[in-house]
């Protein structure tokens, strides 16, 4: 079992988030679910939270109300392998609203903000050679969807 469980809050659309999540990655389900009862009878029927796995990580939805929103401050790192795997998930998470931000970064439609980063580009700026690193950084630093092959040339110095 998980110790520590990320919760994210919702203004009452934390089901739609739940499948709209679950739907992008591998390995990934609704694990329970509970419900709101007579305490709030407006509400009472709908989903008050639910526990579900991203791709064998937990999590948690609250359907909290409009008190709190998503920030930047908190994102979720997407660690891809290929460009093929940044690309569908860069493009899955835009959907239906999503914006692009910059430097692997995009904001879904529910407001929570993603990292989808190519760990390829990653080793590449822990690269021994600084002047190597700088450039690979330098070539992340102007892209919005990140590129590997691209920040390998400025990497090579090509």
């Amino acid at each position: 079992m998980q110790k520590i469980v990320p919760c994210l809050w919702f203004d009452g659309n934390g089901e739609d988030a739940l499948k709209f999540y679950t739907g992008i990655f591998p390995n990934s389900r609704m694990t329970d679910k509970q419900l709101w009862g007579d305490e709030n009878p407006s509400l009472k029927g709908s989903l008050l939270t639910a526990m579900f796995e991203l791709d064998g990580q937990e999590f948690m939805v609250l359907n909290g109300g409009p008190q709190y929103k998503f920030t930047p401050a908190i994102s979720m790192l997407v660690r891809c392998e290929t460009q093929a795997e940044v690309d569908s998930y860069w493009d899955k998470l835009l959907e239906g609203g999503g914006q692009p931000v910059q430097c692997g970064w995009l904001t879904d439609r529910y407001g929570v903000s993603w990292q989808v980063a190519p760990m390829p580009i990653l080793r590449m700026f822990q690269d021994k050679d600084p002047a190597k690193a700088a450039r690979a950084m330098q070539a992340m630093m102007k892209m919005v969807k990140l590129d590997i092959a691209e920040v390998k040339r400025a990497f090579d110095g090509e």
